[in-house]
């Protein structure tokens, strides 16, 4: 896969109503911090859970390179499970503990296997995110919104993707843990891909993904610069645009002054005609001939006008 991390290829999705949100969507994500933005309803969600695999697609694919990380807007913990239990280190622990008060049995040494750094490093991943009091044996019902979402981060820091999917990570965040984040993925070292509404976030991210129209265009540098651009692209759209209507006003002006000068001709090579007594073929044939001359200039402006 070179240097992309995510790829998908071709990839549909519809909904079971039949209601599509993809069609053959193709893109590769490479390293480094990308921000994943679009209007409301655009499927920015249901593209990082195909990517996921929480959805399959209707058609396509989609390839992961290494170990992928993914924290969803809405997170699925239980109120009533530990902070060991979300982070998925309470059996190694419970292992640990049984070890240590004594108890020589294969299956703590099997559960430990070569985690014996496991609280050491679970509260580094707490103390980093600003979790520093919060244990292992706390109930999730016991923490606050925002300490439930940095909860959900450290788990998947802990298990060291390679890329990492969040989607609105800053929700329910104050603002020392919006900071506090930030500073985690400012030294991201995978493949990051970020759905979010939050401007500070997004300014941080090396290039912009926009999904349009069933199509992603990627724009270098952070949030801030994406705009520029886009601003600069529709000014660009609507002076084309004015220019055109412009165009489109001076084609029809045209066409119907040809018409006028046909409409003249025609009526003064009709009184020629008849002055000069000339035979009735000669005079049918000139006068045909007159109007397929005006019939084709007609048309050429019509084709003017259409193109304009």
């Amino acid at each position: 896969m070179s240097d992309s991390h995510v790829v998908c290829s071709d990839l549909s999705f519809s909904w079971p109503d039949d209601t599509p949100v993809f069609e053959n969507l193709s893109f590769s994500l490479p390293g480094g911090r990308t921000g994943l933005v679009a209007a409301n309803g655009a499927g920015k969600s249901t593209l990082l859970r195909l990517v996921a695999g929480e959805l399959r697609p209707t058609g396509g694919s989609v390839t992961v390179e290494g170990v992928l990380g993914y924290l969803p807007q809405h997170l699925p913990f239980a109120m009533r499970q530990t902070v060991a239990e979300v982070l998925g280190v309470d059996r190694v622990v419970a292992a640990l503990h049984a070890i240590e008060a004594g108890d020589a049995a294969e299956e703590h040494f099997t559960a430990v296997g070569d985690d014996w750094d496991v609280e050491e490093r679970t509260r580094v991943a707490l103390d980093r995110l600003g979790l520093t009091g919060v244990t292992l044996d706390r109930r999730l019902g016991t923490l606050s919104g925002g300490e439930v979402v940095s909860l959900g981060l450290a788990a998947e820091l802990l298990r060291r993707p390679d890329v990492l999917l969040l989607d609105e990570p800053t929700n329910n965040l104050d603002r020392p843990a919006r900071e506090r984040l930030l500073t985690v993925l400012r030294s991201w070292p995978g493949a990051l891909l970020v759905v979010s509404h939050d401007r500070a976030l997004l300014d941080e991210m090396d290039r912009i993904a926009a999904l349009d129209h069933g199509g992603i265009r990627w724009y270098g540098g952070n949030f801030t610069h994406y705009e520029q651009t886009v601003r600069a692209e529709r000014e660009v759209a609507e002076r084309q645009l004015r220019q055109a209507e412009q165009d489109v006003k001076r084609q029809k002006r045209e066409l119907q002054q040809a018409r006028e000068r046909a409409a003249r001709r025609a009526s003064t090579a009709a009184r020629n005609l008849s002055d000069a007594g000339l035979p009735r073929i000669v005079a049918g044939n000139l006068k045909r001939d007159a109007q397929v001359s005006a019939g084709r200039a007609d048309d050429v402006h019509t084709a003017r006008v259409a193109d304009a």
